[in-house]
């Protein structure tokens, strides 16, 4: 009975690309809540760096590759069971671990005398990973023959112009001033990635693409068409910044940062893969 119910609803998901259901949703949610705790307790307890705007930032490089490296997966050159470190939620953990490694190897190089700041060493090691992946999957694009570059700008434009368009909202009509912090942006930023890159594949791209994730996939099905990943997407950024800030001088400071890298995360990394995708078609 209990290895039926793991196979069904973890391990088969995995294995056949299922979309996900609402069993291994709550779990993951649940990993990623007890997750970030432990995070927390432990750059507390350990006191490897400072965990503030700039950590947040330097840290996004690797959300990216995070993306990048779904991508991976997705186009089939990984046909061993080594694929499977690079799908969800095995992917996080092999993420995490290679985060960990250069965030631990910049701070040993700052407590060492060799570079005066981490951030600068930990930024670059997650660029230039985000650089080798790239172009594995530029080499793959041009090896099958399909880079577009056309639905590459349609997606860039769709998110530049809802992301500028929730800014204005809340900076000029809320008068909220403090979404201009750099973390707020890239947090605007990521989730209308996610909605455009959702919505184009869906509804526009001449791919079949699908979403998998629950609450998305029953608002699309109600709905009858992607595009309401928008107003989705807005009704969890305005409260959801609001709270954060509201909140923020009685939280933590690291904690309070580690809460919104997540919330970073999980708009960016899939708006990056779904964009990368559409463009190599797979």
């Amino acid at each position: 009975m209990i290895r039926e119910f793991i196979y069904k609803y973890y391990i088969d998901p995995i294995r056949y690309g299922q979309p996900y259901n609402i069993v291994d949703t709550l779990t993951y949610a649940l990993i990623l809540i007890v997750a970030i705790y432990l995070i927390y307790r432990w750059l507390a307890a350990s006191k490897i760096v400072r965990v503030d705007g700039k950590f947040v930032v330097a840290t996004l490089p690797f959300v990216v590759l995070g993306g990048l490296s779904r991508v991976v997966q997705d186009t089939g050159m990984i046909t061993s069971a080594w694929q499977f470190l690079l799908v969800t939620p095995l992917i996080y953990f092999v993420l995490f671990f290679f985060t960990v490694c250069a965030l631990v190897a910049g701070s040993r190089l700052q407590e060492a005398g060799v570079v005066e700041d981490y951030l600068p060493v930990y930024a670059g090691i997650g660029i230039a990973a985000c650089v080798a992946v790239g172009g594995l999957l530029a080499w793959f694009g041009l090896s099958s023959g399909i880079i577009s570059g056309e639905v590459f700008l349609v997606i860039m434009g769709m998110t530049i112009a809802s992301a500028a368009a929730v800014y204005g909202a809340m900076r000029y009509l809320l008068s909220w001033d403090y979404v201009a912090d750099p973390v707020y942006l890239a947090l605007i930023f990521g989730q209308m990635l996610d909605a455009s890159a959702t919505s184009y594949g869906i509804d526009l791209h001449p791919v079949p693409y699908q979403e998998v994730h629950v609450v998305g996939s029953n608002l699309i099905e109600l709905a009858g068409t992607a595009f309401v990943m928008f107003p989705l997407k807005l009704a969890v950024l305005f409260p959801g910044i609001w709270l954060l800030q509201h909140y923020r001088s009685e939280s933590p400071e690291a904690l309070w940062h580690l809460i919104l890298l997540a919330m970073i995360t999980v708009g960016l990394a899939p708006g990056i893969r779904d964009m990368v995708r559409m463009v190599l078609y797979v």
